[in-house]
């Protein structure tokens, strides 16, 4: 079983419409509405994937109600944390003309101390039968960034870490197996603008291995023993959005079945540029997927000490 946390889940909406323009009325052609967060997003896809996995998450209110039973609806094993607050909502305006993604995320609601001992105490628990966790996405807006560190350091099934920030700062000194950051995440973290050079500061500061997501150009990895690009043979055009929790989705997957880091960032890299062809996060195109894999370039290489 994978389990996949998500202390800051959503109610995601996502509006198709032909072009978003700032000020401008726009006539919405299409809507979806599903559960959401990073970590939900990861467990649909491993669960299409055929995988088992187990949804944590605290959730609250109306919007709380629908995200359970969204996620029954989806046939996702979920282990949810009642919260007094109300849970966020996220919204979506996906332009057809062109692919591009505009978000909208609402910070979420306060979460007690004790409605936050019994969510960890959860987490633990279900860690203990777990082959991988994933911990994805923003904490909640009271809770300390150090929080994280605490969760690593009470699961000990092998770890995937995709958040940003003091979060993810906080997380490297519990040594997660993979950290996921993306290109703009990296370089704030780090300062280096160099994506190769961030990756391997990262490692230097207590991850195992840095994943990095750099858009269209695919994935950087540093593993502590090596390197390596991973691109995509062609470059999709579609929703971004849900992408960067498709290579997280396949990395937990890797990580489960102890496979070679080399199947592991095809399988990323194709995951990542299919979601990019599917509508919504949390989906991607299966024939796109299976064309991706055959056509993504994968090269080793070398990886000097960030000296920083």
């Amino acid at each position: 079983m994978i389990l996949t946390v998500t202390p800051n889940p959503a109610w995601d909406v996502t509006y198709h419409v032909g072009s978003v323009l700032p000020g401008g009325t726009h006539r919405v052609r299409a809507v979806a509405e599903r559960a959401g967060g990073k970590g939900v997003n990861v467990a649909r896809i491993l669960h299409r994937l055929g995988h088992d996995v187990l949804v944590s998450a605290p959730v609250g209110g109306v919007h709380g109600e629908l995200i359970r039973d969204d996620l029954s609806a989806s046939g996702l094993g979920h282990a949810i944390t009642p919260i007094r607050g109300e849970s966020r909502r996220t919204v979506t305006a996906v332009a057809t003309d062109d692919g591009e993604a505009t978000l909208f995320n609402e910070p979420g609601p306060e979460i007690s101390t004790g409605e936050w001992a019994t969510f960890a105490a959860d987490v633990v628990d279900h860690g203990r039968r777990a082959s991988a966790v994933v911990f994805s996405g923003s904490l909640p807006p009271n809770i300390d960034p150090q929080s994280y560190t605490a969760l690593l350091e009470r699961v000990h099934a092998p770890s995937i870490v995709d958040t940003s920030g003091p979060a993810l700062e906080a997380a490297l000194a519990a040594r997660p197996d993979i950290v996921k950051p993306n290109a703009g995440e990296l370089a704030e973290l780090t300062g280096f603008r160099d994506p190769l050079a961030g990756a391997v500061a990262l490692v230097e500061r207590g991850a195992r291995a840095v994943v990095a997501s750099l858009g269209p150009d695919g994935l950087l990895a540093v593993t502590g023993k090596t390197a390596y690009r991973a691109v995509p043979g062609e470059r999709m055009r579609g929703n971004p959005t849900g992408a960067g929790d498709s290579v997280v989705a396949a990395l937990a997957a890797g990580l489960a079945l102890h496979e070679p880091w080399p199947h592991r960032l095809r399988e990323a890299v194709a995951l990542s540029a299919a979601t990019v062809a599917a509508p919504v996060a949390g989906e991607f195109d299966p024939d796109s997927y299976k064309r991706q894999l055959a056509a993504v370039h994968l090269e080793e290489i070398h990886a000097p000490r960030s000296h920083g």
